[in-house]
């Protein structure tokens, strides 16, 4: 592309002032992002991809830090479902993320990092801040807005909020609300970085000792909450890791305790603790039936996106009744949908692994409307 604005890894400095469900401003926002493809003559082939808690802009290029391909490879690309090809593919950083958009890691005014004085943001803060980086990119309207998890709950809220802005939203393994499940994991994660001694109130910058105990151990946790039971079963069952019998001590005897173990050093080295505090309040926040009377059909009242609605068998953490409802209400509202349940023995995490059927599906609702 010869414009400048598109590209891999580029940050948006975007001066407007962006006002906050919670009451604050930001007074200027951070956007990170990447583009893949080319923007169409009549800058309507645009697709936002919208990512889950601790997913980030490199949706289909090498990991800056990791140096690992990009968390949706198999979905995006020249000839995939998301197709770069047809298709200009956006994908944003989350304000309250530490990827180089505006978040806690990033400096305030006093060139000092925010920390704890970040201010709090909803996902409707997220969609708000994603429509002035299309704003800046000279785009005015998005062919779709595709995400899961997380990503899912901005697709919805970008169709919520922006309705004249989307044409179609993919939605796969969400919900229009957390629950109160969803909200204690979340905070069992946030008081483990929080007893953290270096955490330090949030203040650990500077320290270069930051606290990766307790965010190791809030990426524990969640991330049994991504798996199911059956997968975790038929990978790791009660074998035990690199012994032929127990120690009866603490170590890690079990092949999954080992695993869990890697999971949570491994984010440590790449997540900053005090995001994975902000988003996910930002997370257990989100009610959208709530921002709209307490009705959740009034948000899309009218809308004329086309919706496609996918979840997992195997999913706990946002299983199959929670995508329902969501169609419930857009048929409520007159909205264009189509849902389906994709069957997988991989819980949560199914959006992001190998999965023909998926794969179809979104190429399919894609091409319909194109």
């Amino acid at each position: 592309m010869s414009d400048a604005r598109f590209g891999l890894n580029r940050i948006a400095r975007l001066g407007s002032p962006l006002p906050l469900d919670g009451g604050g401003t930001l007074s200027s926002v951070d956007i990170a992002y990447e583009t893949y493809g080319t923007l169409s003559p009549a800058r309507d082939n645009a697709i936002l991809i919208c990512h889950a808690l601790t997913g980030d802009q490199h949706v289909a290029s090498d990991h800056p830090v990791t140096g690992k391909p990009g968390w949706w490879t198999r979905m995006v690309g020249p000839g995939k479902p998301v197709d770069t090809d047809r298709h200009l593919v956006i994908a944003t950083n989350v304000i309250g993320s530490c990827m180089g958009s505006s978040g806690p890691a990033s400096a305030a005014a006093d060139g000092c990092p925010h920390g704890m004085r970040f201010p709090v943001i909803t996902i409707r803060d997220m969609v708000r801040a994603q429509a002035m980086l299309l704003d800046h990119l000279g785009i005015d309207t998005l062919a779709a807005v595709v995400g899961g998890s997380m990503g899912g709950m901005q697709a919805l809220s970008w169709a919520a909020t922006f309705p004249a802005r989307v044409r179609s939203a993919v939605v796969i393994a969400s919900t229009a609300r957390h629950s109160a499940q969803n909200i204690a994991f979340h905070e069992v994660g946030r008081q483990a970085i929080m007893a953290d001694p270096k955490w330090r109130g949030g203040d650990y910058y500077s320290s270069g000792d930051p606290p990766s105990a307790g965010l190791a151990v809030a990426r524990m946790a969640a991330h049994i909450t991504y798996l199911s039971e059956a997968g975790l079963t038929e990978k790791f069952g009660r074998k035990l890791q690199a012994r032929e019998a127990k120690t009866f001590g603490f170590d890690a005897d079990f092949q999954v305790e080992s695993y869990l173990r890697h999971q949570g050093l491994a984010f440590s080295d790449r997540f900053d603790a005090n995001s994975y505090l902000y988003i996910t309040r930002a997370l257990d926040y989100f009610d959208l039936a709530e921002e709209h009377g307490g009705l959740l059909a009034n948000a899309f009242r009218g809308a004329a996106t086309r919706f496609c609605v996918v979840s997992f068998d195997t999913d706990w953490l946002y299983p199959t009744r929670e995508s329902r409802n969501v169609v419930h209400a857009l048929n409520a509202a007159g909205a264009a949908a189509s849902f389906v349940e994709l069957s997988s023995p991989y819980g949560h995490d199914a959006f992001l692994l190998e999965s023909p059927e998926l794969n179809r599906v979104v190429d399919g609702f894609l091409r319909a409307g194109a």
